[in-house]
């Protein structure tokens, strides 16, 4: 019989570099109930989590773990109580396979017992219908599939208390279901879950009881049900709904961006488009329409089999992104941490990276131009940092959304392609990333706003394009509905 409240944390409190991203982090969770935990980015919500999962140490506060106070040095203490964490950026080594990610760490005797590991995984995924092969190597997989491989990790661990962190966004409609189905299994079998979600539409699905985050402390603790979706906004931004999405129109300028006839197989095949200097085109789909694969084309990190790219009526060869970043295209790609940002070094070196061609003289960089330029991006995005040496992979996902924009726009890019750019960031800095973007738009930039979150697409974007296998399938304008929207998706 599990303890009824495994897991207390009260008071807890936590520094990086002077900056305090805890000051009084509280939250209780039952056995059996799954406990929702929301806050902006940079609310502390991670920090929290990781110092429940003994990756972090507290610089203050209690851990109770079934009523006794105990202290976590590392993750395999938190293991041996029964705590595991699936978290938002895979933490997997992506040399091995899928197998061998599940059961690292816990291998038996001196030799790694290959065949075992793999027939207990096979056991574990056909058990839980995930569509992964025990023998697949895992830095192959999309991020859904990494994101299937660390829950699949967690279960096999056999945790008493599971904590979610964004498990499901980067994942399809089916497989986040698939998801809610573990969840609630977990449930059923009286385990505690700590679940971190920025979707809203996710809550009612799954949660309990939600607490809330804002400025590193609690400020909201208590049933779901008590809480409508504007009181839970108010507790997270302090501010009302209606201050968080809202942008208004421009009248857009001569044509940017022209892409003719552009195919890149099996998943783009015939798309063709204009982009206009001043607006924001939402491009919407299912999983899997060839939404993601058509910024890759056009930004050069997959060469297209045929078609034309012109900006600015000119004709351009993007045959890798080098090419594309000198003609004036910018790619926000949808998995940040892999493929925008170097999250091991600084934040001052990921604002300057697209532009040290323009900031080196006799093939050295000049600091002192770097710096300046560091400086008025940083301020200019409204990023939250204690300084340009902070380590990028410390900042919020939000912040860390704000310096991949910032590199591109410090390189002085005019076409945008925004790729899922608000994953895995809540409402309140999704509002700072919308505001960036307009203020992009309204400085002359055009951009392409990739996005599974259609109310965010019907609030941002001036029209919407809706590709359906490979192919543009119509264009809708401002103001449409989401059945017009799923109407040409599907």
């Amino acid at each position: 019989m599990l303890y009824k409240m495994p897991l207390s944390l009260s008071g807890i409190a936590k520094q990086f570099g002077g900056v305090a991203a805890l000051r009084d982090g509280t939250l209780e969770v039952r056995a059996g109930e799954v406990h929702l935990l929301m806050g902006e980015n940079g609310a502390g919500k991670s920090t929290l989590m990781k110092i429940a999962a003994g990756m972090l140490r507290p610089d203050g506060g209690e851990f109770l773990w079934r009523g006794e106070r105990v202290s976590l040095a590392r993750p395999a203490d938190a293991a041996k109580l029964g705590i595991a964490m699936v978290h938002q950026e895979s933490l997997l080594a992506p040399h091995l396979t899928v197998a061998e990610n599940i059961f690292l760490g816990r291998e038996e005797g001196w030799r790694f017992r290959r065949s075992r590991v793999t027939q207990a995984a096979a056991r574990l995924i056909e058990e839980h219908r995930f569509p992964l092969q025990p023998d697949w190597r895992v830095d192959r997989l999309s991020p859904a599939g990494r994101q299937m491989v660390e829950i699949c990790r967690a279960i096999a661990h056999g945790s008493s208390l599971l904590i979610f962190d964004e498990p499901t966004s980067s994942l399809s409609e089916a497989e986040t279901g698939e998801v809610f189905r573990i969840v609630r299994a977990l449930k059923e079998r009286g385990a505690g879950v700590v679940y971190i979600t920025h979707r809203l539409e996710e809550l009612r699905t799954i949660g309990d009881r939600v607490t809330v985050l804002r400025d590193g402390e609690t400020v909201h603790s208590g049933a779901l049900a008590d809480l409508s979706r504007e009181d839970l906004i108010r507790h997270m931004v302090g501010r009302e709904l209606s201050a968080v999405y809202r942008r208004e129109p421009l009248a857009p300028g001569e044509t940017v961006l022209r892409v003719r006839g552009l195919a890149s197989p099996p998943f783009v095949r015939n798309v063709s488009f204009d982009l206009r200097r001043g607006e924001i085109v939402g491009l919407a789909g299912l999983v899997g329409a060839g939404r993601t694969e058509l910024c890759r084309a056009i930004f050069g990190v997959d060469r297209p089999r045929s078609g034309e790219v012109r900006i600015n009526g000119a004709t351009v060869e993007t045959r890798s992104p080098g090419d594309a970043r000198r003609a004036g295209l910018a790619l926000i790609p949808e998995d940040r941490g892999r493929h925008g940002l170097a999250r091991m070094l600084p934040v001052g070196p990921n604002l300057s990276v697209a532009s040290l061609d323009r900031l080196c003289r006799a093939g050295f960089v000049e600091a002192r131009r770097e710096r300046a330029m560091v400086e008025e991006f940083v301020e200019k995005l409204r990023i939250k940092t204690a300084g340009a040496a902070q380590l990028a992979g410390r900042l919020s996902g939000g912040n860390q959304q704000k310096v991949v924009i910032g590199k591109w726009v410090a390189r002085g890019a005019k076409v945008f392609l925004f790729d899922e750019p608000t994953r895995g960031i809540d409402v309140g800095a999704k509002a700072e990333v919308f505001r960036a973007m307009d203020d992009l738009a309204r400085e002359g930039a055009a951009i392409l706003m990739v996005s599974s979150e259609l109310p965010e697409l019907l609030s941002v974007a001036d029209r919407i394009l809706v590709m359906r296998q490979g192919e543009i399938a119509g264009e809708l304008p401002r103001g449409a509905a989401q059945e017009d929207v799923m109407r040409l998706a599907v």
